[in-house]
């Protein structure tokens, strides 16, 4: 008896540790022998300053990627810009190596030229207010990339003076070039009507106009011998060619027609675009005189 009274009690003790030990451990339905323990603290899953954190850093790569974007877009379009530039630079809006400036020829007819003794050549033909296109004057033209036209003589140092231009990175275009005499009197009336849409009167509006744009009979434009240069759009700024044009031009047989100091003699309002061949011996003396063509030849 006593000894199964023994292994009783070590069976009970034995249950009562096994008890106590899986209460220790949490185990379900075990009896906790040690009293009540304190709740452990449990921290939040996502507490409000990390989200915050998450979606800032979430939006800052979105715009950080949107950003990358716009720079790849605008090296793209410079790229694109750079490339049309060079090819500009090699074929020059429809140049080709062969051609150059040439796009096709044509003629305008009228007879011989016939200019003024004093003048000693066509390439110094006086045409202004007071000294008309003479009736037989008779050009051969030449039809440039863009699809202007000049006097054929004129093209080759017309081509010389791109090619330096564009050298200098400048790309200069021929705006304007040989007009008729029906070109030149819609483009008269047309700078009228233009007066009179700023309210000018028709008799101020015609005086404005005859600054800028000569009548119909009087305009070099008529010769085939003057040419607007203007840059080309995309390439370039028309300050940095107008002051290329100023310093260079003369060395290929062009001047700067109506200088602003000159407009007394001229006639003409001051533009920077507007020159005229008259061969490379008189546009050195104009320029190195710093006269206008009118003083050159004696009628100024």
């Amino acid at each position: 008896m006593k000894c199964r009274r023994k292994i009783n009690e070590k069976e009970r003790g034995g249950g009562r540790r096994l008890r106590t030990a899986a209460a220790r451990r949490g185990a379900p339905g075990a009896v906790n022998t040690r009293g009540p323990q304190p709740a452990a603290r449990r921290r939040p899953v996502n507490p409000p300053r990390r989200i915050a954190r998450r979606r800032a850093r979430r939006l800052g790569r979105r715009l950080l990627a949107l950003a990358a974007f716009a720079l790849l877009l605008v090296g793209v379009w410079r790229l694109s810009a750079w490339a049309a530039g060079g090819v500009r630079a090699l074929l020059g809006r429809g140049y080709t190596v062969s051609d150059g400036l040439v796009a096709g020829s044509g003629s305008a007819t009228g007879g011989t030229a016939s200019p003024s003794p004093a003048a000693g050549g066509w390439e110094l033909t006086l045409v202004n207010t007071d000294h008309p296109l003479p009736a037989d004057w008779q050009v051969e033209t030449v039809e440039v990339a863009g699809g202007e036209r000049v006097d054929q003589r004129i093209l080759p140092a017309l081509q010389q003076l791109f090619d330096a231009a564009r050298a200098q990175g400048l790309y200069p275009v021929v705006a304007s070039g040989y007009r008729t005499n029906q070109e030149q009197q819609q483009i008269l009336e047309d700078k009228i009507a233009a007066y009179r849409q700023e309210g000018y009167p028709d008799d101020l509006a015609r005086q404005a106009a005859a600054q800028w744009v000569a009548q119909p009979g009087t305009s070099e434009h008529e010769l085939g011998l003057a040419v607007d240069i203007n840059p080309d759009g995309s390439m370039g700024t028309g300050q940095e060619l107008y002051d290329w044009l100023l310093e260079h031009a003369w060395e290929y047989g062009f001047i700067k027609r109506y200088p602003a100091d000159k407009v007394d003699i001229t006639g003409i309002s001051n533009e920077p675009w507007h020159y005229r061949y008259v061969g490379r011996e008189a546009a050195r003396a104009i320029t190195e005189q710093g006269l206008c063509l009118e003083e050159y030849l004696g009628e100024g």
